[in-house]
């Protein structure tokens, strides 16, 4: 955990991973990126939409992993998915087809469009660029599917006035530029942090805070922030996990750390949800 604003209860790593597993419930199904998207989108299948369908750009269907995946390849993907497709199917099908409600990412950093750079860092003056995991799947996920959640820690490292490197585009540089590109989803319509939560403003795109956790002042949120981040005037406050939550978060954690433990009772016992950091992009 990186702290206990949110009370004695939980750090701000656990507030924002409870909130981003909060904003899948209603979704049918879920592109899902390692990492951080990851972690929220197996606790929503845990606790708030145990029916939600997980697609992983390997080519994974209804995925019930029993632990965490360490990556799109992890055969644990495989071993509980529903079915599991070729990965030019899962893209020109699944994906630009429209077939899927919800893309998840994460990033290293992101605008105040909401655009996203996992690919290239500029780290200052005779230092080399620092090189990234890069796009994966996150420009195909964020220009098709229904809406984009992005999930990532609130610094001014991380939400910054300008991206270096443009990898997926979120909301361009504003209203209409996603549609002048032929991108049929909605775009980024929430950012989770563990401060708060940014939506884009209808009128101009750019991301305003709408909610912060537990502990957290909007203060702390625009200080945090590379840009002059703007308030929504009706701010409200989330609400702290419960004890559900965050039990089965720590047993999803826990799980990968003992991956052996995590099988125990037959594959059959994930399909019911009975058994129970990184690269963050698609």
């Amino acid at each position: 955990m990186s702290g206990t604003d949110g009370g004695a209860r939980c750090g701000r790593d656990e507030l924002m991973e409870v909130n981003a597993a909060r904003a899948l419930a209603g979704a049918r199904s879920c592109f899902v990126g390692i990492g951080l998207p990851s972690t929220a989108a197996n606790l929503a299948r845990r606790t708030v939409n145990p029916d939600l369908v997980l697609v992983y750009e390997s080519g994974t269907i209804g995925s019930r992993p029993t632990r965490l995946p360490l990556s799109i390849g992890d055969g644990e993907l495989a071993d509980t998915a529903d079915a599991v497709v070729s990965v030019p199917e899962m893209f020109n099908y699944w994906l630009q087809g429209g077939r899927i409600d919800v893309g998840f990412l994460g990033a290293a950093q992101l605008d105040r469009f909401a655009n996203i750079n996992t690919t290239v860092v500029d780290r200052g003056p005779d230092r080399p660029a620092g090189r990234l995991p890069g796009a994966g799947g996150a420009p195909e996920i964020a220009a098709n599917c229904g809406e984009v959640l992005i999930v990532l820690r609130h610094t001014r490292r991380n939400l910054v006035p300008a991206l270096d490197f443009v990898t997926t585009l979120g909301h361009g540089s504003g209203p209409g530029d996603r549609a002048a590109l032929g991108m049929r989803g909605a775009g980024p319509t929430a950012v989770i942090t563990d401060l708060g939560i940014l939506r884009p403003d209808p009128d101009t795109a750019e991301l305003v805070l709408t909610a912060v956790h537990p502990g957290v002042t909007p203060d702390q949120a625009r200080a945090a922030t590379g840009w002059d981040l703007r308030t929504a005037p009706d701010l409200t406050t989330t609400e702290a996990p419960d004890d559900a939550e965050l039990s089965a978060l720590r047993a999803l954690k826990a799980a990968g750390r003992n991956p052996e433990g995590s099988r125990d009772g037959s594959r059959d016992g994930g399909r019911d949800g009975s058994r129970d950091g990184s690269r963050e992009e698609g």
